[in-house]
């Protein structure tokens, strides 16, 4: 029963790599204009799937510090409620510092989707 469920997760787990890597792909379509080369279909799809993995690299990372901080807090809570104040500024500010890996992968996903620096060296 158990290889029956792994071919299961296996199987969604490939349909949903092969959607999230043909996706970008359609969007790009649009960028090719009748009669001209796919180098900037491939570039588009390139910095499509780049900005991608930026954005959820970093929204991992910030999930994984946030829920981190969260944890501790709470079992320091749990062991000393006297001093919850403490911890829960601190735990605030960690949190914080977390959620900023997130914006600044949001920012470097934006730069690659709209003002990328290297498409004068791959487009001409």
């Amino acid at each position: 029963m158990s290889r029956k469920f792994g071919k299961r997760i296996l199987t969604a787990f490939t349909a949903i790599v092969v959607m999230l890597l043909a996706s970008p792909i359609v969007f790009a379509a649009e960028t090719i204009p009748a009669g001209e080369s796919y180098s900037k279909a491939i570039f588009a799809v390139g910095a499509m799937l780049a900005a991608g993995i930026a954005i959820g690299v970093g929204a991992v990372g910030a999930g994984l510090g946030i829920g981190t901080a969260a944890s501790g807090a709470c079992s320091a809570v749990g062991r000393n409620p006297g001093v919850q104040g403490k911890i829960m500024m601190t735990m605030l500010v960690g949190m914080a510092m977390a959620e900023s890996i997130a914006i600044y992968a949001l920012v470097v996903s934006l730069v690659l989707l709209y003002a990328n620096p290297y498409m004068r060296y791959f487009l001409g």
